[in-house]
Parts: C-alpha cells; sequence; structure tokens
C-alpha cells in the first residue's frame, strides 16, 4: 500500500505566519510539521510516499525533505495542485502514483499519538472500499461528524452546526482505487471545492465504508489554537517524539 500526504491550501487561518512558508512545514515543537504524516505512514509499513502540495513555497518541501531517505521514505515523490480545489480535488493527483493500488492518506496537518498499524492491516484484507478513523473530540462541529445508528455509520456531515455525535472523521482515511473515480464526480460544494465528505459519503451509499475508532489522542494544527495543542502534547512526550542522538542530529523522527 502506498501513501499520499495532502499538503497544499493557503493556511489562511495562520496568517501571517503561512505569508512566508507553507503551513505544514510550521514547526510543531521541534520539528517541522509535515515530518508527523511521514512517521504516521512509516509507522504503518508504508514507505512509498507521496506528497501533494501547492502554493508559492511548494518548493521548501524539496529543500527540507529532499529524497526522503534519510526519514527512511523508500520513494518520495512531490506533484503540485494548482489553485484552491478542496481535498478530493487534490486527490486525484494520486491517480498516477497509487497504480491502481490501494491507498492510506493522511491530511498534512494530523498529528496522532498512537499510529494506525492495525487499521491499515485490517484494510489490507478488506476486500474493497473505504475505511475512515474517526475520534471523539469536544468542538465536533470544526469537523466532518459521524451520525451513528449503533456501531454503524449512517451519513457524514460537514461542519454541522448541531453535531449528532462528537465522532470527528479524522484526517486518515484508507482508499482503494474507486475513489479517482468517484473523485471525478463530485460537484463543488458552496465553498467552491470538491469535499472529501462527499467521497467518504459516497463509500457509504454503496455500503463500502467501514471505520475504527483511534487510540490515544489525535490534532489537527490548522489553527493558532490547535498548533498551540499539537506542539503541548508532542512537548509531552506524544507522537513518537524524536529520541535523542542520531535522529535529533539528522533531524528525523526516530521510530519507538
Amino acid at each position: 500500500m502506498k501513501g499520499v500526504i495532502l499538503a497544499g491550501g493557503l493556511g489562511t487561518r495562520l496568517r501571517p505566519l503561512t505569508l512566508v512558508t507553507n503551513k505544514h512545514l510550521l514547526p510543531v515543537y521541534d520539528r517541522p510539521m509535515i515530518y508527523y504524516p511521514i512517521q504516521c505512514l512509516l509507522n504503518a509499513g508504508i514507505k512509498e510516499i507521496l506528497i501533494v502540495t501547492g502554493g508559492e513555497h511548494a518548493g521548501d518541501f524539496l529543500k527540507l525533505l529532499r529524497n526522503g531517505k534519510h526519514l527512511g521514505v523508500k520513494e518520495l515523490a512531490y506533484t503540485y495542485q494548482e489553485g484552491e480545489g478542496g481535498i478530493a480535488d487534490a486527490l486525484k493527483l494520486a491517480e498516477d502514483f497509487a497504480e491502481g493500488g490501494k491507498i492510506a492518506v493522511v491530511l498534512g496537518d494530523n498529528i496522532i499519538e498512537n499510529n494506525i498499524r492495525r487499521a491499515v492491516a485490517d484494510f489490507f484484507s478488506q476486500p474493497a472500499g473505504a475505511k475512515v478513523l474517526l475520534k471523539e473530540v469536544d468542538d465536533p462541529q470544526r469537523f466532518g461528524v459521524a451520525r451513528m445508528e449503533g456501531s454503524r455509520i449512517v451519513e457524514i456531515i460537514e461542519k454541522p452546526k448541531a453535531p449528532p455525535s462528537n465522532l470527528a472523521v479524522t484526517g486518515l482515511y484508507l482508499y482503494d482505487n474507486d475513489v479517482f473515480e468517484i473523485a471525478r464526480t463530485l460537484k463543488p460544494s458552496g465553498r467552491g471545492e470538491l469535499e472529501i465528505t462527499d467521497v467518504n459519503n459516497a463509500y457509504l451509499q454503496k455500503g463500502a465504508l467501514t471505520h475504527d475508532v483511534l487510540d490515544g489522542w489525535w490534532t489537527d494544527a490548522g489553527t493558532f489554537e490547535s498548533l498551540f495543542r499539537a506542539s503541548k502534547l508532542v512537548a509531552e512526550g506524544g507522537a513518537n517524539h524524536l529520541e535523542p542522538g542520531k535522529a535529533r542530529q539528522e533531524g528525523v523522527a526516530a521510530s519507538r
């Protein structure tokens, strides 16, 4: 299975910081934000990774990450998203990279305490479809939220004013190759973007969406508040924090 990190966007909620760099290159405690989704995929055994980025600072990813070998990445590829078409639009750029196989998708500002190894293993044996990872949050209105009937998702609602649950759909998704055809059928939302929630609901309507609930903490880092929270959580020892010695000197997170 290959991995895709979506690291585009203008990061307007983090201005003025993002006037001079891509959001995903900002520091979260003592390393760049983009290191965390890379480590998430590596911890799940995924070593072929595509980074989808955009904007005027896209070249800075190459300066930082180079070919990824020093990070433990077997193959690190890059592609560029023109404009602001949304998460599902960015995902379409990964079709050639996927080569007909399943993919693990991580939003570049998502940081987790533990790992997704079990979910990836379960999805690898899932015949087809998609899997989303959920997490209970205090502010579900900021996210796509799962409406549940018992243990089953019946609908995912994007940023609801009255959330039907506190189970947020995190920015970690597992898809079969049908995701690209689904993305091509989407119409822009009121925001003018192709929404990843519409992709997930399309799988749900086909009866092909499974889910897991993440262990440990999870946060995004797309606002000043959540960026601060992410740094604090990492500083307290979570998220496969850097070990001292060689890994710190090389500027790469060491796997636990």
